[in-house]
């Protein structure tokens, strides 16, 4: 068993994937960073709403990425077998899906906030400031929604671009309204943490004008239209069923647990939520490179298992385990080398940066096992239709070990936040050995149905 394939094109192939998304995540990566820099340099309090609000706009994210992941699995199919009337009707049924969760998450935000907020902390001053978050921001909700899932999909046929070029027309558009509206510059009153939350609502505006006019007007690969949101295919919303269904419910119950260790943080106090908010951040830039290697991975697998070559479907999939656990080392060493130069830059307790400090340490450990279950969950084992296994592997660990430990750890035995934090992060870990042997077993490849002859259409 070769470790790594002798082919340069399937290298380029995943750099000409694996770069745009990167540079994509980094963009994501720095909007993050200077959210949390210029809302830290109001305080702890601040820092902290916007980090717990967040959790629940995570919830609404992660969601959309399971129904894209989940739609995913079969467009990069049906691209492999050059069936794109499959791929505008699964779009159809991903696009209504979305709205419908991003209307009832607006619904929640816009009149239960606080109740909200009071699930991830007691403290009053953090649960009202995260609540004037809460309310601006999930105005955006219908329109990431449906960038995110439209992007998933584009990325299937090959068709990358245009996310990167939308995240940077957004990045700068919020990183300058951030300055002003935060602080009240311009002439423009300083409205902290609701500046930040209007300064992402019209960022979101323009990134979702950009993708949308895009997928429209220029696409000439897909060719979606309109029209296909007024009707439903039954048959391939019995596939979606099938196969994209246990990715969302996975990806939902997935970021509901780790919403519970964001609560367990959140009752270990402020200081332990901004500790956590810097130490991500250095995490994040880490995991950009490997996101973009887990939807290299994504879209290759899945051209290959629908082009019908298996064998070669396998030895891509031991390759990107290789290359999982070598950008997981590197990663480490990123960590090590960072993590006093970013804390330092916060204007933050001293308390908090020993908790920062600390969680980086242990975070040093887990990015390697992190690594290896991100590519092989998201990318080589989901692409190749083994969404039922990876559903069970993303939620019994999830939940019968890292919550409950997290919580005695934590809560109860009032341990060091280094442990905790290893604790919490204990399925990482299982999840990479486990899914490891699921992908030397050679049981994770399982093919869609051949498409029906009058269904294909030649891009």
């Amino acid at each position: 068993m070769q470790l790594l394939v002798k082919d340069k094109e399937f290298y380029k192939r995943i750099l000409s994937i694996g770069i745009p998304i990167s540079l994509q995540s980094l963009i994501t990566f720095s909007v993050s960073m200077t959210d949390t820099m210029m809302l830290g340099s109001l305080g702890e309090v601040t820092l902290s709403a916007a980090s717990l609000a967040n959790q629940f706009c995570f919830i609404f994210l992660v969601i959309n990425f399971g129904l894209g992941g989940g739609s995913g699995v079969l467009t990069g199919q049906f691209w492999g077998q050059k069936d794109v009337n499959s791929i505008k009707k699964t779009m159809s049924i991903l696009f209504k899906i979305s709205i419908a969760f991003a209307v009832l998450f607006l619904l929640l935000a816009q009149f239960f906030p606080e109740k909200i907020m009071s699930i991830y902390t007691s403290e009053a001053g953090v649960i009202e400031q995260g609540a004037k978050y809460l309310r601006v921001i999930s105005l955006s909700f219908i329109m990431q929604g449906i960038v995110t899932t439209a992007t998933i999909v584009l990325r299937t046929v090959g068709t990358v671009q245009i996310g990167l070029l939308a995240s940077g027309l957004s990045f700068l558009i919020n990183i300058f309204l951030n300055y002003v509206l935060i602080f009240g510059k311009f002439g423009a009153p300083a409205l902290g943490i609701e500046g930040a939350a209007i300064a992402t609502l019209t960022a979101r505006i323009i990134e979702f004008t950009v993708v949308i006019i895009y997928l429209l007007k220029f696409d000439k690969k897909i060719k979606f239209n309109l029209k296909y949101i007024f009707s439903t295919d039954k048959y391939i919303l019995n596939k979606y069923i099938k196969i994209g269904f246990p990715v969302l419910i996975s990806d939902i119950i997935l970021v509901l647990g780790l919403n519970m260790l964001s609560v367990v943080m959140g009752r270990m106090g402020s200081d332990m939520v901004a500790a956590n908010s810097i130490s991500n951040i250095v995490t994040q830039f880490t995991m950009v490179f490997l996101q973009g290697v887990s939807n290299s991975s994504s879209v290759i697998i899945g051209n290959t298992v629908g082009e019908g070559n298996l064998d070669a479907a396998q030895e891509r999939g031991v390759s990107f385990l290789t290359l999982s656990v070598l950008l997981g080392i590197v990663s480490s060493i990123i960590i090590l080398s960072l993590k006093n130069v970013i804390v330092d830059f916060y204007n933050v307790s001293d308390a908090t940066k020993q908790i920062a400090y600390s969680l980086m340490d242990s975070t040093c450990i887990i990015v390697i096992f992190s690594s290896v279950s991100s590519i092989l969950t998201k990318g080589v084992l989901r692409a190749g239709g083994d969404t039922k296994f990876l559903m069970i592997a993303d939620v019994l660990f999830l939940w019968v070990v890292s919550i409950p430990l997290g919580y005695i750890a934590g809560i109860v035995l009032g341990l060091s936040p280094g442990i905790v934090f290893i604790a919490l992060k204990l399925d990482e870990i299982i999840k990479s050995i486990w899914c490891t042997g699921r992908l030397l077993s050679k049981k994770w490849i399982k093919r869609i149905n051949e498409p029906d002859k009058e269904n294909i259409e030649i891009a």
